[in-house]
């Protein structure tokens, strides 16, 4: 169903690309590309500021003849009254975790109207202490690359579906195993049962289309760079470049056994945005990321584009040879590229393209979907098993073998998180460590060779102290690209603050606006090549050139 909230009342019919293209001079004549001017006359007399111009506006044309972002919902929240399967966290709850019904109402009014002095006006629940995220993010323009409401994105799993109930098994395994190591997932027992428990879903979930889940395959992303070699991207494990300094990437982390929200007045204050009671104890001795804890704690402090600038800063190490094939500094003997085509532009596009992929993100997160979170789900799940309320949630969650164990340790069926204040506060799909993880990954993709081999990877040990060799299949640039962009997005479903669909669909997100990035400065290079080439994440290679994606 199209979402209501879309188009915005006063648009009167005028898409968001029209709206970017108003600054636009009139005439329909393309001139050429930075690059393909013959001489420099044209750039004297007032010329550069012509071409400039017509640069950026052709860049803002391009985009008018595409087909219109995403508003398709599940339909959950006008399915249900109660606003069962809908964000409401610092909104007034009851007792059983269900939002006051006119103030829901009221909060959906102020985001489709979209006045930012009405968000000011926000019924908040009397114990709420803590404050939405950034609301009016999901408006913002900006002046390059694929606008963040022109975005695709299908509609998440609905809240009855057996595809939300697979989700939801992964995540209660996830909460299970967070202190299981990476590098014993082969011998578990319980990596063994979240296997089986998964398999016995009526949906498909993980990265084989048949959904047969394997103590190799479990919690992996779902590229194929995600099945070769450690569970962990040698950026989360390599030793990083920062000027002076070399980073060494052991990180206090907290000590095992920790979760939290298990108690449901603990899980109802949360709802209700009161700040946590509880804090995270850390360990004293550092150590590497060697299971789903340390990753999820990574991700839990990380900002937005740190792993993808360390990542550039560690392939920059390795040399020209590491440079995409279409560089054109790669093999020049009088020339190194730094601002264009170099270091400084890809540290530059990384921040950037965070952002963006980080708006695309807020676009359908508060505008369109306003999914529940994991940890509210779970709420659910308490409140249907205690009988205090029914909801029409999937068999294969209520008879899940994960379910039985969480309520055994904890003596409720609320899904343990890794983070004491749970969730962050704002909806959840899709994710934005996901978006920002895509558009990022997209970057490095486009400027690095792919097929470069990493020299001297490595692997952490089960208990995180030391690196030792990896000595298995042959790692690449590319793989371990798309490894880090799914160890980020999925390490918030380890958190127990996202699902699957919001970490998948969410890298996405990001990749389109990348690419939109990419296109509108593949117009500004005087340096002549072939532009960027680079592998998407489903498998298709994209080229990009003068201000054109083509994919094949």
């Amino acid at each position: 169903m199209l979402h209501p909230d879309f188009p915005p009342p006063g648009s009167r019919g005028v898409s968001r690309r029209d709206l970017l293209a108003l600054a636009a001079a009139t005439g329909t004549t393309l001139l050429p590309a930075y690059a393909s001017l013959a001489t420099d006359s044209q750039l004297n007399g007032g010329g550069r500021r012509r071409l400039v111009f017509a640069i950026r506006r052709d860049a803002a044309r391009s985009y008018l003849g595409e087909r219109d972002g995403s508003t398709l919902t599940n339909g959950d929240e006008a399915r249900y009254p109660d606003r069962r399967a809908s964000f409401a966290k610092t909104l007034p709850h009851d007792d059983l975790g269900e939002v006051d019904r006119t103030a829901f109402a009221q909060f959906v009014a102020t985001l489709r109207g979209g006045q930012s002095e009405q968000f000011e006006h926000l019924v908040r629940d009397a114990q709420a202490e803590v404050r939405l995220n950034d609301p009016q993010a999901a408006y913002a323009l900006d002046l390059v690359g694929t606008d963040g409401h022109a975005t695709h994105l299908p509609p998440p799993p609905a809240f009855a579906s057996a595809g939300m109930a697979a989700e939801m098994v992964e995540l209660y395994w996830l909460a299970l195993t967070r202190d299981v190591a990476f590098r014993e997932y082969g011998e578990s027992p319980l990596i063994r049962a979240a296997a089986a428990d998964l398999n016995a879903c009526s949906a498909p979930i993980g990265p084989d289309p048949l959904g047969k889940t394997t103590p190799q395959t479990v919690f992996r992303g779902e590229t194929r760079g995600d099945g070769i070699g450690p569970y962990l991207s040698q950026f989360l494990w390599l030793q990083i470049p920062y000027g002076v300094a070399r980073i060494d990437q052991r990180y206090p982390f907290p000590s095992r056994a920790q979760s939290f929200l298990t108690e449901y007045p603990e899980w109802l204050a949360c709802q209700r945005g009161q700040r946590p009671t509880h804090t995270l104890t850390l360990d004293g001795v550092p150590r590497y990321i060697s299971s789903t804890r340390e990753l999820a704690e990574f991700v839990h402090q990380d900002f937005s584009f740190q792993a993808y600038m360390n990542a550039a800063l560690i392939m920059l190490r390795f040399g020209d040879g590491a440079l995409s094939p279409t560089n054109p500094y790669r093999s020049s003997k009088t020339q190194l590229g730094d601002i264009t085509l170099g270091a400084k532009n890809v540290l530059s596009l990384v921040a950037q393209a965070s952002l963006l992929g980080q708006k695309g993100s807020y676009y359908h997160k508060w505008l369109v979907h306003r999914r529940l979170r994991p940890e509210v789900f779970g709420g659910r799940l308490e409140t249907h098993a205690t009988g205090r309320r029914s909801y029409d949630i999937h068999s294969d969650l209520l008879r899940s073998d994960a379910i039985e164990r969480v309520r055994a340790a904890n003596g409720s069926c609320l899904l343990p998180s890794a983070f004491p204040e749970g969730s962050p506060t704002h909806p959840s799909y899709p994710s934005a460590h996901a978006a920002n993880a895509g558009a990022c990954a997209t970057v490095l993709k486009a400027f690095f060779d792919e097929a470069f081999v990493v020299p001297q990877p490595v692997e952490a040990s089960a208990d995180g102290s030391r690196l030792e060799p990896w000595q298995g299949q042959t790692l690449t640039l590319g793989n371990e690209i798309n490894k880090l962009a799914n160890n980020i997005a999925l390490g918030r479903d380890a958190a127990g603050v996202h699902y699957r669909s919001d970490s998948i669909q969410g890298l996405l997100v990001g990749e389109e606006q990348a690419i939109g990035l990419l296109r509108d400065y593949s117009r500004t290079y005087r340096e002549r090549f072939a532009g960027f080439q680079f592998t998407r994440f489903d498998g298709r290679t994209v080229r990009i050139h003068e201000g054109t994606a083509s994919t094949s």
